[in-house]
């Protein structure tokens, strides 16, 4: 009777330990706090549990490795254009305008946006009265917090020899 008694202890501590080794809980519950859930432990149920055993170097079983699986990573994701904050307009700053000997009217751009973007810039041509001969429209691309140069032609090389001035919107506006 002995005997059957140390046997049934020894069957009990060994399934006990084998037990706790897999991960399996003798009632307790355990609760693990990730992303705000709580997930009692126990059972072969629970997915917060790795039931895998690695063997190491030494060939025999290494059940004290207990690995959690994580439940949900948020992925971060590249902005879209769509949801980026629009853009700032520029400036624009008359340099030189165009003439007879040289039919381009040069114009600086400012872009005050943290990234590159593409600028529009009208010029109107005018004669000493203040007539407008033509409007000219031209785009283009300007660094971030940087500036560029436009230099483009006039609209109509007819209307150079009656050219008195020329007038730039200070307003750059800005098209993506």
């Amino acid at each position: 009777m002995h005997t059957r008694g140390r046997t049934l202890r020894f069957t009990a501590v060994l399934a006990l330990t084998v037990l706790t080794l897999t991960g399996f809980s003798t009632g307790r519950h355990h609760s693990h706090s990730r992303h705000g859930s709580s997930e009692g432990g126990g059972g072969c149920s629970s997915s917060s549990q790795d039931h895998d055993t690695s063997t190491s170097s030494g060939g025999t079983t290494n059940g004290s490795t207990h690995r959690s699986r994580p439940t949900y990573r948020s992925t971060p994701t590249a902005t879209s254009s769509a949801t980026a904050r629009p853009l700032k307009d520029g400036t624009a700053v008359l340099k030189r305008c165009a003439s007879v000997a040289d039919p381009y009217t040069t114009v600086e751009v400012r872009n005050p946006n943290g990234r590159e973007a593409l600028f529009t810039v009208k010029v109107a041509y005018k004669d000493r009265t203040g007539f407008t001969l033509a409007d000219a429209g031209s785009q283009v691309s300007v660094p971030a917090n940087g500036k560029a140069t436009l230099r483009m032609a006039a609209a109509s090389t007819g209307a150079l020899d009656r050219l008195d001035h020329c007038e730039v919107d200070p307003r750059a506006t800005a098209d993506r």
